[in-house]
This record gives C-alpha cells, sequence and structure tokens, in this order.
C-alpha cells in the first residue's frame, strides 16, 4: 500500500498538482488495489477497484514517467476488470482524464458524460458492461 500511494502522490500530486487531501480521499481501506511492480520489486503502477453491488469503480490509475506507454495501465486494468467480473460486478466505471480515453476506449469503455473539471483536470465519466464470458 505504502509503494501504491507513494506513485499515486507523485503522478497526481507532484505532477499534475492535485491536493494530497483530494488524491488520499479515505477510501482506500474499502478497495482492492493492484500494483504492478519493477523487477526489483518496486512498485511503479497502481490502480484501485471500488465495488458497490454490481458495480465496479476504477480508479487512481497512476504509472510512474518512466514506465508510461509500455501497457502497463492497460494489463492492471485488464486485471482488475476481471476482479470485479469475479466479485459479481456486471457494469465498470470511472472518471477518465480526457487525456486518457483511448486507454480505457481500447477497453471496451464508452464516454458516458459531458466534460467535468476534479481537482483542477478535465475528466469525462466512462463505463462499460462487464459479462461473464469476457
Amino acid at each position: 500500500m505504502r509503494g501504491a500511494v507513494a506513485v499515486r502522490e507523485q503522478v497526481f500530486c507532484r505532477e499534475q498538482g492535485v491536493p494530497r487531501d483530494e488524491e488520499l480521499d479515505g477510501r482506500d481501506e474499502e478497495a482492492l488495489h493492484l500494483v504492478a511492480l519493477r523487477p526489483d520489486g518496486r512498485v511503479i503502477g497502481t490502480l484501485r477497484l471500488l465495488v458497490n453491488g454490481d458495480t465496479a469503480k476504477v480508479g487512481r490509475v497512476a504509472v510512474e514517467r518512466d514506465w508510461r506507454r509500455l501497457g502497463i495501465a492497460s494489463r492492471m486494468l485488464d486485471v482488475a476488470l476481471s476482479g470485479a467480473r469475479e466479485r459479481g460486478c456486471s457494469e465498470a466505471r470511472l472518471a477518465a482524464q480526457t487525456q486518457t480515453t483511448g486507454l480505457y476506449e481500447r477497453a471496451g469503455f464508452t464516454v458516458e458524460s459531458d466534460q467535468f473539471e476534479e481537482a483542477g483536470i478535465p475528466h469525462v465519466w466512462m463505463g462499460r458492461r462487464l459479462s461473464p464470458d469476457d
């Protein structure tokens, strides 16, 4: 968990200027956390999954700068969606920064809202159905 928070603080707080109290919102205890590890075991990527009934909310997807564009976020997303299916979820949603919608569209998500601002960054809501056969 410490490594996951460190990556989030680096990416969201230091790189993007998100206030730490907005990033650490008190919901980490109830979430499933995925991490991507460097060969030496250091955390280089993370995301969290919150399950509410049959809906999974993907969030806090972050990969260290030097490890981006290598498919790490896509792989973490695949694992998270598989975990959501195993937990009985039939739908996944997320608030995507507008510059990252392509990543989520490749994973089957579609934009479901107009653009809005969160922590000073433009976002859109995206969602997709989850079927047991995926």
